[in-house]
């Protein structure tokens, strides 16, 4: 187990560079080797050069640092050389100690310190401590160690240049922050008044900092509010800012009267045998109006508040019915799902034997159709194409306006009769007191006089009139079928809108001229 132990031991052994190559350093009376220590007794010029430190297992050497050493040639006429000095800059004020060399002191080994290579004060401490510096301090200071090794004695030494800065506190007088001042305030607001002493680099031990007002010191303030006195002194504040030391104390005002603005408000530093005063005055004030430059921008920001609101109100209004189908279009609105009705609408319009022309029975049952249901998803209850001849006309009409969400009823001159007329006071009823269905007035002709129309209509909201204007009306994206989809129940728009339906192709596949009688007047 010590055989094993011998061989898992390791060999330090220190190296020096020469021409490029490491050499291994041979011990001297002068030269030893204490493991991770080389000692020099004494240090010489020729010992200046790189060095490093390997430790070995017998396989393999490791570098475990490397060092340079620059020795350097004694200044025989100094007690240190310059190039062998550290710099340290401190503010005065502040604490600070100075370090002797890092070699190890035995405490028999005697410390020796020097200003400017003058004994400093006989002191003999590895550290030299300054509570508070000063511009006095300022200077190079040598640590001297005696150091007794084999009965011979030899000394090592480290030189710092201490720089301190700004003034030393000797040098400042007592200072109270601010000149003799006036001070604006108003009747009956509450004032504070702020006395501020610097008192240098160090707190004075008697420093103190009071008011008076008018030769009379005031009394203390209790910090209960509704126990304190209209004017009380707080307590007396100090303060550290880096290095320097104040010492601050607020009189406090609670109500101004016109008595106050009378009186001197004393502040008066004292310390270290000096006094310093000042005096502080209260002035009314002017009630100052508004300033120009804050009341022009603030009309300018009304004025353009105001320009951009009637903008938006304009564009909303204008582009009312674009918005709203936007967002129904973005937000994929349904108004439909889940309200039991089975149409978005039931189509009225005139299919008279006294009809002049067969165009509004086109546009009924194919323009319509072809662009609310086939473009845009909506499903219309035409009675003419969706009702099987047989039934009770007058039933079938009030069951299908009954299961449809509104009533379109395409007018014009000719479009009174006797069903037409059933189905408009049907579907007003339905609109105005049971409010179940909402009418839609698509007018197909130009009107020139409603008379013709019941009176109850007059009650609907003239927005819920939509124009026809033949060609113009027939793109897709025209403000006609706008205007109507936004009347119509909000439902998902289909993919597959077409541009314009300018030939429409109304032939063998449109819907064949009604051959009954003209009992059936009117198709719904």
């Amino acid at each position: 187990m010590q055989e094993h132990f011998q061989k898992a031991e390791y060999t330090v052994n220190w190296n020096k560079e020469d021409a490029g190559k490491q050499k291994l350093i041979k011990e001297t009376h002068r030269i030893v080797s204490q493991m991770n220590f080389l000692e020099f007794w004494p240090v010489e010029l020729s010992d200046s050069g790189n060095y490093s430190v390997t430790r070995s297992d017998g396989k393999q050497n490791f570098t475990i640092q490397k060092w340079t050493l620059n020795v350097l040639e004694r200044n025989k006429s100094s007690c240190f050389n310059e190039n062998h000095l550290t710099t340290e800059i401190k503010n005065a004020g502040s604490g600070h100690s100075l370090k002797c060399s890092d070699l190890s002191v035995n405490e028999n080994d005697s410390i020796t310190w020097y200003k400017d290579c003058k004994n400093y004060q006989n002191k003999t401490e590895r550290e030299l401590d300054f509570k508070t510096l000063t511009i006095q301090h300022s200077g190079i200071y040598t640590c001297k160690i005696l150091i007794t090794h084999e009965g011979r004695i030899f000394h090592s030494t480290s030189t710092i240049h201490l720089v301190v800065e700004e003034d030393a506190p000797e040098a400042v007088t007592l200072e109270i922050v601010g000149l003799d001042e006036e001070v604006e305030t108003q009747i009956g607001k509450e004032e504070i008044l702020n006395c501020t002493g610097f008192l240098g680099y160090y707190m004075p031990e008697d420093a103190s900092l009071y008011w008076s007002i008018n030769q009379t010191f005031p009394e203390k303030c209790s910090g209960i509010p509704e126990n304190e006195p209209s004017i009380c002194e707080e307590e007396f504040k100090k303060s550290r800012i880096g290095n320097k030391f104040y010492v601050t104390r607020l009189l406090r005002i609670k109500k101004v009267t016109d008595e106050d603005m009378h009186l001197n408000f004393t502040c008066m530093l004292q310390a270290d045998e000096g006094m310093r005063v000042k005096i502080v005055k209260l002035k009314k004030g002017n009630i100052q109006d508004l300033p120009v430059h804050i009341f022009t921008t603030g009309m300018v920001l009304a004025v353009i508040f105001l320009c951009v609101a009637v903008v938006m109100v304009v564009v909303c209004v204008t582009f009312r019915v674009d918005l709203v189908l936007f967002y129904r279009n973005i937000y994929r609105r349904d108004d439909t799902a889940g309200d039991g009705k089975e149409y978005d609408a039931f189509v009225s319009y005139l299919k008279d034997c006294l009809s002049p022309s067969e165009e509004e029975r086109e546009f009924a049952l194919n323009i319509l159709p072809m662009i609310l249901e086939e473009n845009f998803g909506y499903k219309l209850c035409i009675f003419e194409r969706d009702v099987s001849p047989g039934g009770a006309v007058v039933d079938d009409i009030h069951s299908f306006i009954d299961k449809s969400r509104r009533l379109i009823i395409i007018l014009s001159q000719n479009y009174i009769s006797d069903r037409a007329i059933y189905e408009l006071e049907s579907g007003l009823h339905k609109a105005l007191v049971e409010r179940k269905t909402k009418i839609i007035l698509i007018e197909y002709m130009p009107i020139s006089d409603y008379n013709f129309l019941p009176e109850s209509l007059s009650l609907l909201p003239s927005q819920r009139v939509v124009k026809w204007k033949k060609d113009k009306s027939l793109p897709v994206n025209s403000r006609f079928w706008k205007n109507l989809r936004y009347l119509m129940p909000a439902k998902p728009t289909k993919s597959n809108t077409k541009g314009q339906y300018n030939n429409l192709d109304l032939g063998s596949e449109g819907v064949q001229p009604w051959t009954g009688g003209c009992d059936f007047n009117s198709v719904l």
